[in-house]
């Protein structure tokens, strides 16, 4: 189920202090009390989130743009394909973005930041504020889960994430990206192939995620049908450097390779 869980608190309490002791797992629908903050302004999204999702994952949708997953021309049965994926995305304070950071999947809880206000909402303009930070998106922003995805695509010469999930479609509004990777597993085993191995590069200044990335891996492994060893977690940050360094936002970089399984594709 989605995380929003309605209370009186109008944002989640402040984290322990050891930032990262306890992975949150999105697609276990394990969030501990502490970070079941309010989305009261965002329960139509909630709404959505129960409805649309579940459609994604049996395949409702497919009467609309999944008809550009599949081109008029041949994607050759390649031995190897590789591809790349890259997002980005705001980050802002939670009151304002209106939900966590995710990542890979998994709930990254953290201890207030000190987040460059540019544009002077809170404090003084290019002041520092001190703040739980949210990721500011049109579905739940996993940079990882949709650099993949666009991977996937790419890979296969297909039409980029964007396209496929516009940010303008209300259907998609506060989704778990969850839901994105089993559609493009699904596609990228239609046409016959299957993970090789995957290189996920994500970029952010903090909040700190290390102790993090053995759930993000282990997310994309089963959301993949894949194994550990085809699968790795780098993370590195900006060195203070534009947005990403003043933690306004965070980006990632994902390059995989796809093996042809010998099997034939199901529209052939």
């Amino acid at each position: 189920t989605h995380p929003a869980t309605v209370n009186s608190s109008p944002k989640p309490p402040r984290a322990d202090e050891n930032e990262g002791d306890a992975s949150l797992d999105r697609n276990n629908g394990f969030i501990p009390s502490e970070w079941r903050f309010s989305f009261s302004l965002f329960s139509l999204d909630a709404v959505f989130y129960e409805v649309v999702c579940a459609e994604i994952k049996f395949g409702v949708f497919n009467n609309t743009n999944d008809d550009i997953l599949k081109p008029s021309y041949d994607i050759e049965p390649l031995p190897m394909r590789i591809g790349h994926g890259f997002d980005i995305h705001r980050m802002a304070p939670i009151e304002e973005a209106g939900q966590p950071v995710v990542i890979g999947g998994v709930v990254v809880t953290h201890k207030d930041q000190k987040w460059t206000d540019a544009e002077g909402k809170y404090v003084e303009k290019g002041g520092i504020y001190e703040t739980q930070l949210g990721v500011v998106a049109h579905s739940d922003g996993d940079v990882i889960y949709h650099s993949i995805v666009d991977a996937i695509f790419g890979a296969l010469t297909l039409p980029d994430i964007g396209q496929v999930f516009q940010d303008t479609d209300p259907r998609w509004k506060g989704c778990d990206s969850s839901k994105f990777m089993e559609h493009a597993y699904e596609v990228m085993t239609g046409y016959g192939y299957k993970i090789g191995n995957i290189d996920v590069t994500l970029i952010l200044e903090r909040p700190k995620v290390a102790s993090f990335k053995p759930a993000m891996k282990e997310n994309i492994v089963s959301l993949l049908r894949t194994a550990p060893g085809r699968v790795n977690i780098k993370a590195r940050t900006h060195e203070r450097v534009d947005s990403v360094g003043e933690l306004r936002s965070l980006s990632c970089h994902v390059v995989l390779t796809l093996e042809r399984t010998g099997e034939i594709p199901l529209d052939s």
